[in-house]
């Protein structure tokens, strides 16, 4: 039985169809069909592989956005393969020989660990935390390509699309795949392609900011990012070379600033105020931990601590325990202060203040830069800011940064040099 699924590619698509490899990253204009070309090789692929159970993913920043983006084309390609199934609560199409495709979300990357992956589209890779290629899809691939080359088939491979949003996962991606001869790499531009009009273009140019419409259609990396909240100010540190190597300095406390989560990630920054700078020496993350666990992390760092700043929610008592995390904490010999509840807003506005004053360890700090670097301003569906942040991967981190500058403005008392007499440190 002959299947002919109902897309007529475009000529740009065509040539990626042909030059395509086991890992592609393609930066691409706004309307260049890049989610369309993607879907249908998932399924092209997925319907030939002569392997058991294939599995192909679709992967979004959030699971809304990768039902938005995908889903409605996933089934409208599909439609024409007899006796596919739709499972819309987990965004599933299981197709007869046995396939499946998936969309997914990265809200919670620890979650996409274990699966055994044929083939994935990794889409706005740009708004993905930095590891998950490298540390979650990357290794899924190994099994099904080392199972695909004993059928003399290409599986356990990967296609990232999106457009640029500075310089980040996405950029870092590209430029791998621009000087690695195994890889598919290529940009396109709407100014090259011509799909969409000069007239068009012309009037996006007039209406929209040089720098989003730079990136949006011309697929430029160097402009900002679109939406980023501390954008400006962390260029100025790097342009400042703010952002270094920034030693422990043994004569002067450590104070850390925490963003407390269960299943969330738990995000602690530690700082120490140098005269009127403020030393941005360590960042850690983890998740799914207890308190115990990151009383251990602090004590092996071997800093001098001075108080551990916590938010306000750490006053709450566990219904299971009746205890609070505050009274854990200062149980493990933790010396706390709670930090005060201030809207996101105005605590967005005092690390804005505060940022000219830091100097960030470019190493220790690498993680919790890339995330406020990528704190963003969320959209609407139309693309739209909107005047809350987008609540993702960087939001850990980001919160745990406000509370350090909302706590700089109600405390002094973390400021204490070390004090050495006869006895030691006092």
């Amino acid at each position: 039985m002959k299947i002919v699924i109902p897309y007529k590619p475009r000529q740009h698509q065509k040539e990626v169809h042909k030059k395509l490899k086991r890992f592609n990253v393609l930066v691409c204009h706004r309307r260049f069909g890049k989610t369309v070309l993607c879907i249908n090789e998932l399924i092209k692929h997925c319907m030939i592989n002569p392997l058991p159970r294939p599995r192909y993913y679709y992967i979004a920043p959030t699971y809304s956005m990768a039902k938005r983006t995908a889903w409605d084309y996933v089934k409208e390609y599909t439609k024409v393969i007899p006796n596919t199934e739709y499972h819309e609560t987990e965004l599933r199409c299981d197709l007869p020989n046995g396939g499946r495709i998936q969309l997914l979300g990265t809200e919670r990357p620890n979650s996409l660990r274990g699966l055994a992956i044929d083939f994935c589209v990794m889409d706005e890779v740009s708004q993905f935390p930095p590891s998950l290629w490298n540390e979650v899809v990357r290794p899924a691939l190994v099994d099904r390509y080392e199972l695909g080359q004993k059928k003399n088939f290409l599986t356990g491979g990967m296609i990232a699309i999106g457009t640029p949003q500075g310089h980040n996962a996405f950029f870092d991606l590209y430029d791998y795949a621009s000087h690695n001869a195994d890889w598919y790499a290529e940009t396109f531009k709407a100014s090259d392609t011509n799909i969409i009009s000069e007239i068009e273009l012309n009037e996006a140019k007039q209406l929209m900011p040089e720098e989003v419409y730079e990136a949006e259609f011309e697929c430029s990396f160097d402009s900002a990012a679109i939406g980023s909240i501390y954008a400006k100010g962390l260029t100025k540190a790097e342009e400042e070379k703010r952002i270094t190597k920034v030693p422990y300095q043994t004569d002067v406390k450590v104070s850390t600033f925490w963003d407390l989560g269960m299943a969330d990630k738990t995000a602690i920054w530690f700082v120490q105020q140098v005269g009127s700078a403020f030393h941005i020496i360590d960042y850690y993350e983890d998740s799914g931990e207890s308190l115990e666990f990151y009383a251990t992390v602090l004590d092996e760092k071997k800093y001098i601590y001075n108080t551990h700043f916590l938010p306000h929610d750490a006053q709450v008592r566990e219904l299971g325990t009746g205890v609070s995390r505050v009274e854990t904490a200062q149980s493990l010999g933790m010396r706390t202060s709670i930090v005060p509840k201030l809207s996101i807003e105005d605590g967005i506005n005092a690390v804005r203040m505060i940022l000219s004053r830091c100097w960030f360890d470019h190493d220790k700090c690498k993680d919790g830069l890339d995330a406020l670097r990528q704190y963003r301003w969320a959209t609407t569906e139309r693309g739209e800011l909107k005047n809350k942040p987008e609540h993702n991967w960087t939001s850990h981190a980001a919160d745990s940064f406000r509370y350090f500058a909302v706590g700089n403005q109600q405390s002094t008392e973390w400021t204490t040099k070390l004090k050495y007499n006869n006895a030691g440190i006092i």
